[in-house]
């Protein structure tokens, strides 16, 4: 059985400037919310979640079949089944966090993977476009984020209009490993709007599972309500 975690501090629970410092790095985030699900052991991710600052206290949304396990003493945690009816034609809100990126290769067959924005960008600019021609960032983030977003909904169960879903919160978060390892740079797109179930089985698996690459830094986990 898959539950559903809201999780956020208790009131009072820290006060250390060192906890404010660590929820600003995605890497220490996840190192964060990997201790509540995985109880100090070693062990497969099999939790998806996102955070959210609410007033700069840390909100955690977590879909999980473990259960999560206070090590530290300082969440208050609300639980409930997640095992949601579904049905082909249902329309559901939707918010979704992801980390939009396109796989290439170049003329020796090596891969690479590509931000879809900065991608955007970098053809404009090698197609000549002059800057003041070129589009805006809030644009591109629709523009691609979206097409993004539609190449994957038929696997994932779902559709979505263009003019239902809104594309924003573009960031770039660059970020070291504590075995100081060349830095970690990922961005993210946030996703709101309204989507239509097309294959119930798919798109429940997509709620357990989440959406595209990036899920130990917090991307990926769909929110759905009935409208």
């Amino acid at each position: 059985m898959q539950h559903l975690y809201r999780i956020c501090l208790r009131e009072g629970a820290t006060t250390s400037a060192g906890f404010w410092q660590a929820i600003r790095n995605p890497y220490e985030i996840h190192a964060m919310v990997w201790r509540i699900f995985s109880d100090g052991s070693k062990k497969k991710r099999d939790f998806i979640y996102r955070l959210d600052l609410q007033e700069r206290s840390p909100l955690i949304y977590a879909v999980s079949k473990a259960d999560p396990v206070d090590l530290e003493g300082i969440w208050h945690v609300e639980q409930k089944d997640y095992q949601p009816t579904l049905k082909a034609g249902q329309r559901l809100g939707f918010s979704l966090r992801v980390n939009p990126i396109r796989t290439k290769r170049d003329e020796q067959g090596h891969q690479s993977r590509h931000d879809v924005v900065m991608d955007a960008k970098t053809l404009l600019e090698q197609s000549g476009c002059p800057p003041a021609a070129r589009p805006p960032e809030s644009v591109l983030v629709q523009r691609e984020g979206y097409s993004w977003l539609a190449s994957r909904c038929e696997k994932l169960g779902f559709s979505a209009e263009e003019g239902a879903v809104r594309a924003d919160g573009y960031r770039r978060h660059q970020f070291g490993k504590r075995n100081g390892k060349k830095n970690v740079v990922i961005s993210t797109i946030d996703f709101t709007g309204v989507l239509t179930v097309t294959d119930p089985d798919r798109f429940e698996e997509t709620l357990y599972t989440g959406v595209g690459p990036a899920k130990s830094f917090g991307c990926g986990l769909l929110l759905v309500r009935p409208l």
